[in-house]
């Protein structure tokens, strides 16, 4: 294998092709015209036949210069949730030129600190960040060299920067509240590991129930469930109970398409809610409501928060206090088979 099969060739290989000094090809693809064109058209011929393209990260980075690019740093690649959100970004980034660098942390703390640190010394022009902790003092833009960071999905803990929330708190109470005009006493509540988002779910969840002056039995609330197996997992031991739930509110899709299979596994008339639209779910013949929201929204005001900042850098608008943006969520009821209703549970069912 030749050297050019196996990396990228480079500005002296372009120079050796064309027989003329590394110097000259730098010139002739700056368009210096100190190159005549005789010989500028041989460079260029010799880079398209060794399909050279010029570092423009490592020249901007030699120049000083603005990078070009915007890093996004998530939680989750393996949730639906943040390729919309990506694309949003993406969007508004493509509008103005610019290209987005993608970071997965993996809800680890750590991970996130070397990828913003990495960014950082990439010189990214902004970055929007899911935080996954509270510990958020390496995302403070003054530890940053003044990198603009805006937070998506969660807020900031300690430092001044801007957000896009989505309303947790109002979509869970909404759903919830629904369950009980269907006549639900029963219910439980799962989700995965208490971040803030599934925190301020929880939260309403809670706050219905209490108003309601229903006596929530904690056993119904399980916490853990990071994946569909083990949601489904703690929905069976739930329903396998001697006064088992008659519904479920869910703070996630994956927790919610848990729930749905073990609710199939029974003949209990289950009623389902969740937070999150997914795919195929009017088609699941389960009584069931959504929470659904825009995750490209959320990215694309993500975007357009930073975008700001970074036009702002340096005049008279530099310096503003944070903004925090809360996009609405509206709960959606498909019903079973489309009937858009939610069974009131049978007899005795849920007391």
């Amino acid at each position: 294998m030749s050297a050019s099969e196996s990396s990228p060739p480079t500005m002296r290989e372009v120079a050796a092709h064309a027989g003329v000094s590394v110097m000259t090809v730098s010139r002739a693809l700056h368009g210096d015209p100190r190159v005549s064109a005789q010989t500028r058209a041989r460079v260029l011929t010799a880079a398209e036949e060794l399909r050279y393209r010029r570092n423009e990260l490592a020249r901007s980075l030699r120049l000083g210069r603005p990078s070009g690019m915007l890093g996004l740093v998530v939680t989750n690649l393996a949730n639906p949730f943040y390729s919309q959100l990506a694309l949003g970004v993406e969007t508004l980034a493509a509008a103005r030129g610019m290209k987005v660098v993608l970071s997965n942390t993996g809800d680890d703390v750590e991970r996130e600190r070397q990828i913003v640190s990495d960014l950082a010394a990439w010189r990214v022009e902004g970055m929007i960040v899911v935080p996954a902790g509270e510990e958020q003092s390496h995302l403070d833009p003054a530890r940053l060299n003044g990198i603009p960071i805006v937070l998506a999905a969660r807020p900031p803990a300690d430092i001044a920067v801007d957000c896009v929330l989505l309303d947790d708190y109002g979509g869970a109470k909404e759903a919830t509240a629904r369950l009980l005009a269907s006549g639900h006493r029963r219910i439980g509540f799962l989700s995965p590991p208490a971040v803030w988002n599934s925190a301020e779910r929880l939260r309403g969840f809670r706050s219905v129930m209490e108003t309601a002056g229903i006596d929530l039995d904690e056993r119904f609330v399980r916490c853990e469930q990071r994946d569909v197996t083990a949601a489904e997992r703690a929905a069976q031991e739930l329903l396998a109970l001697p006064q088992a739930p008659s519904a479920f509110f869910c703070a996630n899709s994956r927790n919610a398409i848990g729930a749905y299979r073990a609710a199939r596994g029974t003949n209990k008339d289950i009623a389902l809610s969740c937070f999150d639209n997914f795919e195929l779910a009017d088609m699941l013949g389960l009584s069931l409501s959504v929470v659904a929201y825009d995750p490209a929204a959320i990215g694309r005001e993500s975007a357009s928060l930073l975008l700001s900042r970074i036009d702002a850098a340096g005049n008279s608008t530099d310096g503003l206090p944070p903004r925090r943006i809360v996009l609405p969520t509206t709960v959606v009821d498909y019903g079973r088979e489309g009937d858009g209703r939610l069974p009131r549970p049978r007899q005795g069912g849920s007391g």
